[in-house]
């Protein structure tokens, strides 16, 4: 039966990896076959007849002979007197011959029957040694027949155990190539750390380029930047606020684009969502008057003097305002009873774009990366990092809008850790504007808030549920899934996501004074990079063989939805089949296994013939042509 060689599959770059599915093609054959036992000695009914026994046959006819032996040798002492008697003229010789011949005859009778039994004992003693030795070829022939069927048997259980012990146990899971956005709920910063590096890992390989947005201030893609500047990239760092002054994003924006940032910016601080057509109009006269180049710190100053807050003169000494801008400004919404809805806007908008008066004060020209990371000091407030992190989606939303569509989909990846603290209509314009732009799209959610259920899987969008500690979210989740399906899962899972703790500690900005230089192109591959540059990695090594092919089964129920290991992940869409449904292990270290392949295990089954039938009319039909295997994955080589 020719067999598919998965082992020599590499990274392809329209592909998705989101882990790895544990499956046994080949079952455990259990323990050899128990070789067949040869007695040392055979039953009594079938053994030789023994010397004893014989004996006693002999002893046995000997009595029954004695009173024939005895009647025989009284007829010879018969014959003996008659003769003697005969001699001695006793007796008439006729009648000493009668008597002579009459006694021989009887004593030749004995004899004969004595005769007759002796030899009736060595023929029954004759045919019991025949009869033993029949049984015991018979035994002989039955015992190789067995020992023979033992050595095919065995060297069958031989092949299987070692089909069994060779075969490859972790297959990628990748989604299909029609989907355009993966929506993660629930997990860990572990969790999240480690998918988010696999997924980083393979796009950067495969030559795409990545954006990270993380509003988790957990640090979880700090693996993925030692990974990438390991394989030579050296990617940019922000680290939001400090390095609000050197974030250009959004700077070539539109007035009209901007001012519709901006509005949706200070949207954050509503708690339930309204039009924001109204600051929208207020914004884009203020943008008319300051002109295409103007600031936030402009704009807040024109805020001011639109609320009639502070000392416009302030603002004029600056050099924020001019005087003829500031004349424009009083005049923009007339006189009368409307000026307070509009002040009082325009104080609300103030406020809220104060925190962004930094933004892009102190930008440079950077080199090209093709990661990128945007993120969210912890140290800072709640509320200004959802301002901070509502101002990096509206306006990577505008400049996906204004991009021409790729035509390499997910060429460009953009990762929202912490999705779940953006607004529904933020979430839905950047939705839209990925789809329009064949960008590809990860949203995490930490929890399944009713925005996040109305848009979970929405689209064409491959759902990823991994551990949901709550339990109304776990039920949820149990219910799109389907409680019917039963999963597989190493133990290699649960033990390596118990000991390690990805994602943690703060970012280290590159953008900044301290940022380094680009160092050289590395000579390992991506799978050495893994093993040395990430914590997953560094603890594979620990990993003992006798982990690697133990598992347990469990159905999809909300309490085992609450007790997933960190770096589980279901992944589910919808099929023409019906909902797919498979378990998934997000740790990157699983590709540095030896008994891992880049092929799903959907394509494995396929590739593989079937064992052939008599009845088909094709079973000698030759196995599918594989090709030659690729070559070997290779950091410094991006694939096309």
């Amino acid at each position: 039966m020719g067999e598919a060689h998965p082992e020599h599959a590499q990274l392809q770059a329209d592909r998705i990896y989101l882990g790895w599915q544990y499956a046994l093609l080949h079952p455990d054959p259990g323990p050899p076959p128990k070789r067949p036992a040869r007695e040392d000695a055979e039953p009594p009914e079938t053994a030789a007849p023994a010397p004893d026994w014989a004996r006693k046959e002999r002893l046995q006819e000997d009595l029954l002979n004695r009173p024939v032996r005895i009647f025989r040798i009284f007829m010879v002492g018969l014959a003996v007197v008659l003769v003697v008697f005969g001699l001695a003229e006793m007796i008439d010789w006729v009648f000493a011959g009668l008597g002579l011949l009459a006694a021989g005859g009887v004593a030749g009778i004995c004899t004969y029957a004595i005769h007759q039994g002796t030899r009736a004992v060595r023929q029954r003693v004759q045919d019991r040694q025949d009869r033993a030795d029949r049984e015991r070829a018979r035994r002989e022939r039955e015992i190789a027949e067995a020992q023979r069927e033992h050595a095919e048997k065995y060297q069958e259980w031989a092949e299987r155990k070692a089909r069994f012990d060779k075969q490859i146990s972790w297959y990628a899971v990748a989604v299909p190539d029609d989907i355009d956005r993966i929506d993660v709920a629930g997990g860990t910063l572990p969790g999240w750390s480690a998918l988010i590096t696999l997924i980083g890992a393979t796009r950067l390989y495969s030559g795409g380029h990545l954006t990270v947005l993380d509003l988790s201030e957990g640090a979880i893609a700090k693996d993925l930047i030692e990974l990438a500047r390991r394989g030579g990239d050296d990617p940019l760092v922000w680290v939001l606020p400090v390095d609000l002054p050197r974030l250009d994003l959004g700077a070539t924006l539109k007035p009209e684009a901007f001012a519709d940032v901006l509005a949706h910016v200070v949207s954050v601080s509503e708690e339930t969502s309204r039009d924001i057509g109204f600051d929208n109009a207020i914004l884009e006269r203020v943008l008319e008057v300051l002109g295409e180049t103007a600031t936030i710190s402009q704009v807040t100053a024109a805020l001011r003097a639109l609320a009639q807050v502070g000392d416009p003169r302030d603002d004029l000494r600056f050099g924020l305002l001019t005087a003829t801008q500031l004349e424009r400004i009083g005049t923009l919404f007339g006189r009368g009873v409307a000026d307070r809805v509009v002040i009082e806007r325009a104080w609300a908008l103030e406020s809220q774009l104060r925190k962004l008066e930094a933004l892009g004060t102190e930008a440079v020209r950077l080199p090209p990366a093709r990661l990128r990371v945007v993120s969210m000091d912890r140290q800072a407030g709640v509320f200004g990092n959802r301002v901070l992190g509502t101002y990096v989606a509206t306006a990577l939303t505008h400049i996906l809008r204004q991009s021409p569509a790729s035509e390499r989909p997910w060429y460009h990846t953009i990762i929202v850790a912490g999705a779940d603290k953006l607004r529904g209509d933020v979430l839905d314009r950047l939705m839209d504007a990925c789809e329009t732009s064949q960008t590809g799209l990860v949203l995490t959610y930490r929890s399944l808030t009713p925005t996040v259920r109305e848009r979970l899987g929405r689209g064409h969008a491959a759902v990823a549920f991994m551990r949901l500690g709550n339990a109304e979210d776990a039920r949820v989740a149990s219910e799109h899934v389907g409680t019917e399906h039963r999963l597989e899962l190493a133990q290699l899972t649960e033990s390596v996501s118990s000991a390690v703790n990805g994602g943690g500690g703060q970012y280290t900005s590159t953008v900044g004074a301290g940022r380094a230089e680009p160092g050289p192109m590395d000579e390992g591959d991506l799978k050495e990079g893994i093993t040395e540059s990430t914590e997953w990695g560094r603890s594979a090594g620990t990993v003992t063989e006798g982990v690697m092919q133990r598992s347990r089964e469990f159905l999809v129920e909300p309490h085992q939805l609450q007790q997933l290991p960190t770096t589980s992940v279901i992944v589910t869409h919808a099929t023409a089949e019906g909902r797919e449904v498979r378990l998934a292990d997000a740790n990157p270290a699983i590709l540095t296994f030896p008994r891992t392949t880049l092929q799903e295990v959907k394509a494995i089954r396929s590739a593989t013939p079937a064992p052939p039938q008599p009845e088909l009319p094709d079973q000698d039909a030759p196995p599918p042509n594989l090709g030659p295997p690729p070559a070997r994955l290779d950091w410094r080589k991006p694939q096309r």
